[in-house]
């Protein structure tokens, strides 16, 4: 007798900056954060999007920004969602509880959903959460059940790192937004790397070539780690950061072992976080590829 393995839907939240195509693909249910700029408070994705979040900076004006996790309520209505689309369990995917309590909200939701939950907290943030959401889609579309997805996932955070930077007008004249990070002076603006709970500078970039030098330079040592090849994700925040995104993806035309380059918003959840000029990647295990590489032992 073949028992048919259950059918898991999967649910993030948006500081996951996932693509509209990773969503439609996977059928993702993207619960949003709020993020509440000079008082009045919006839900990220929904009806504020990047564009229209950094325009709260123009003018040289600097917002007071906050930003707090979905209320469990929002969860139970996407887990609802997805039982009534006919999924039998669900997987909900969310940036790290060191940095926000949005996965506790969501453990929250799940003791009440209709069918089981199980609610993973990551190890990191921003896209890296939206590459463990890809992971557990193309697990699912390759016929693994729920429980090997998961154990994918948690190998895949070991084997992410990112790499970004804050202040891309600074490489053109001095000043602008602070940072708790920012150290710009003459030796340049910071690029801070970080993976597996490690942050450390790796380089200081005095001109955008200077940026995008360092940045191809974090992106191809991961090569010698994921011999089967990786996927680099560029994250752009707004107009000052598209330059350095043109830079990078030519430097990282045609280099082997780089299987794809995909591009993501730095959205308002990250953005109230780090400001305009933000400009990063991540950089991970060829998803699409991974089952063939490294199968579920």
């Amino acid at each position: 007798m073949t028992v048919d393995t259950p059918r898991f839907g999967i649910v993030t939240d948006s500081n996951s900056q996932i693509t509209d195509e990773l969503v439609e693909r996977f059928d993702v249910e993207v619960v949003p954060l709020t993020v509440t700029i000079d008082g009045t408070d919006h839900l990220e994705g929904v009806d504020l999007d990047a564009d229209e979040f950094y325009g709260h900076f123009s003018n040289g004006h600097a917002p007071e920004i906050a930003t707090s996790q979905p209320s469990p309520g929002a969860f139970a209505e996407a887990y609802q969602r997805l039982a009534d689309r006919g999924y039998d369990e669900i997987i909900s995917i969310h940036l790290s509880s060191a940095m926000s309590g949005t996965a506790g909200t969501a453990e929250l939701a799940a003791h009440q959903a209709s069918v089981p939950v199980v609610v993973v907290a990551t190890t990191t943030a921003s896209f890296g959460v939206a590459a463990c959401v890809w992971l557990v889609g193309a697990a699912r579309e390759r016929g693994h059940s729920s429980a090997d997805a998961i154990r994918l996932l948690h190998d895949l955070e070991t084997r992410t790192g990112t790499a970004f930077m804050i202040g891309v007008p600074m490489l053109a004249e001095r000043g602008g937004r602070a940072t708790d990070v920012d150290l710009a002076d003459d030796t340049g603006v910071p690029i801070i790397a970080m993976s597996a709970g490690q942050v450390e500078i790796i380089d200081r970039a005095v001109t955008t070539d200077d940026a995008s030098r360092a940045m191809v330079d974090y992106a191809t040592s991961w090569l010698d780690r994921e011999p089967a090849g990786v996927t680099v994700a560029i994250g752009t925040a707004d107009a000052p950061s598209t330059a350095l995104t043109a830079k990078l993806e030519q430097a990282l035309a045609g280099v082997a072992g780089i299987a794809h380059v995909v591009h993501y918003r730095i959205g308002p959840s990250v953005g109230a976080h780090t400001g305009p000029g933000t400009f990063g990647l991540f950089v991970f295990p060829t998803i699409d590829d991974e089952f063939e590489a490294r199968p579920v032992s």
